[in-house]
């Protein structure tokens, strides 16, 4: 199984802490967050790690090298970085069709290890992972549960629409070959589009949407993690996630 990670964008969103490096090298307690990724694929014997990088890729590259990952983690350009995060998933088209299962992930997540092991270990061909306990709002990108089917995937969701409940994606999601290929095909269409900053949930929303009862999720609930977009999120990533994080790791 190959793990596919988005890591690209600028982050201005953090201000000066994603602006003076990657997001994926905000450190917590003095392991990057590409670190813990890495560590926990590699407990988790994932054959090859591939990363698109855009912004100040270079600090990544020596990141890698610093890991002692070389030989099993590569890198991909993204000359666009500034634009929507689709133009990513894009640069890696390759790896998308290259065939086997793929993990694709977020790199600005601090998140338990219990999380990546139940979408490798998961059932789903096509997997999702959902936590329902969220704050409401704009900034969550929503999953929409009817009858355990999903049937939305978006930061808004319309007023009209029917669901049993909702929760909060992670950012991490496990396709087979065949939806990687899908994937990869919508992604050059939207770029065809000329649709560069969309972000890359459009496409995989696309394909939910499409043909529903390919995709499922595992209910990652009570586990602790946290996406990291703003100020605050570093200070309760050090203060709230990271103590829970290292007792289930001392467990």
């Amino acid at each position: 199984m190959k793990a596919i990670i988005l890591a690209a964008g600028v982050g201005r969103r953090l201000g000066k802490d994603g602006q003076i490096q990657p997001k994926c090298l905000l450190k917590f307690n003095g392991k990057s967050l590409l670190e813990r990724h890495l560590n926990y694929l590699r407990h988790y014997h994932i054959d090859e790690v591939v990363i698109a990088v855009g912004y100040q890729a270079e600090k990544i590259q020596e990141e890698i090298k610093a890991l002692g990952a070389e030989n099993w983690v590569s890198t991909v350009y993204n000359p666009d970085y500034t634009k929507g995060s689709v133009i990513s998933l894009w640069t890696l088209r390759q790896q998308l069709v290259a065939g086997g299962d793929i993990l694709l992930m977020d790199a600005d997540v601090l998140y338990d290890r219990s999380i990546i092991e139940q979408l490798i270990k998961t059932n789903v061909s096509n997997c999702f992972l959902l936590d329902r306990n969220f704050e409401p709002g704009d900034e969550p990108v929503k999953l929409c549960v009817r009858d355990n089917y999903l049937v939305e995937f978006r930061k808004q969701v319309a007023l009209g629409l029917t669901y049993d409940f909702a929760g909060e994606s992670v950012g991490f999601f496990r396709f087979e070959s065949a939806v990687a290929h899908r994937l990869a095909t919508r992604t050059e269409q939207y770029v065809a589009d000329g649709l560069d900053d969309e972000p890359y949930e459009e496409v995989i929303r696309d394909l939910l949407l499409e043909t529903p009862a390919t995709f499922g999720y595992e209910d990652i609930t009570g586990l602790p993690w946290l996406e990291i977009d703003f100020p605050q999120d570093i200070q309760r990533a050090q203060n709230d996630i990271l103590p829970q994080i290292e007792v289930a790791e001392n467990v």
